[in-house]
């Protein structure tokens, strides 16, 4: 078990080319999975849709598994967001019909993604480093975007006109995340108005992060050897907290 764990935290957590090319068959994965949930709602009539819904049902658990034999400290993986976050999906994913209606949020899976070390170490390899925050910041809107949709279809569908479908939902959550409000379609009652609230509310901070994180001057990501400061200006030669010599590499840039 020691030789699985020191070979799976090598793969999972080294620089090595077979590690890089394993991390990037991961993401592949994550991203195929992330694909699957986005299309489910289209597909969750057809015969396929619990074919795939259990076969990425054993994928995610066996890279659960795989991810926590790779942790140097289990408990404290287990105590991770992430890691509920991917246990509530796998339980959707095994109970599909009877916890259909919690089945939205699957696509939470995209933001536990987006803030692994995982995900971002190949990228940074890639010279993505520096849009880092920016991309998380876009993803942050985009599963919140679906999160809600998801919410609005499962739990207003019929419920008012004009929406029926999921299409109608996404319609409806990007209008009033926007603030646009055609007011074509309202969510009936107080858990409606409530809804909305929280939606144009949290979407608009979103929207706020999202904007700062694309227009603000770009940093890197470098610890400074003195004060251990992760933030720097692109053309930092010197650490604006504690002012020591910084050596960046280029691939940082």
């Amino acid at each position: 078990m020691k030789s699985i764990r020191s070979r799976l935290h090598a793969l999972y957590h080294g620089s090595s080319v077979t590690a890089i090319r394993f991390q990037r068959c991961i993401i592949a994965i994550d991203i195929a999975v992330i694909a699957f949930f986005l299309a489910a709602p289209f597909i969750v009539e057809r015969p396929v849709f619990l074919w795939l819904d259990y076969s990425i049902a054993v994928v995610v658990i066996v890279e659960l598994t795989a991810r926590a034999l790779a942790s140097k400290d289990i408990r404290r993986w287990f105590r991770r967001v992430d890691f509920w976050v991917d246990l509530l999906i796998v339980a959707t994913l095994l109970a599909p019909l009877w916890l259909i209606n919690l089945s939205f949020l699957r696509i939470l899976r995209l933001w536990t993604t987006s803030r692994s070390e995982l995900f971002w170490r190949p990228l940074r390899k890639s010279g993505l480093g520096p849009r880092e925050d920016a991309i998380k910041a876009v993803i942050s809107l985009i599963t919140f975007l679906f999160v809600t949709t998801g919410f609005v279809y499962t739990f207003f569908a019929g419920a008012t006109e004009g929406l029926t479908t999921y299409v109608d939902a996404l319609y409806f959550t990007v209008a009033t995340v926007t603030t646009t409000g055609f007011g074509d379609i309202t969510l009936p009652g107080p858990a409606g108005k409530l809804t909305s609230v929280i939606a144009m509310i949290v979407g608009i901070s979103l929207f706020v992060s999202m904007a700062q994180a694309i227009f603000r001057p770009r940093k890197v990501s470098f610890s400074c050897p003195q004060c251990a400061l992760m933030r720097h200006d692109v053309d930092a030669v010197h650490c604006k907290a504690c002012g020591h010599a910084l050596k960046i590499p280029d691939h940082d840039l």
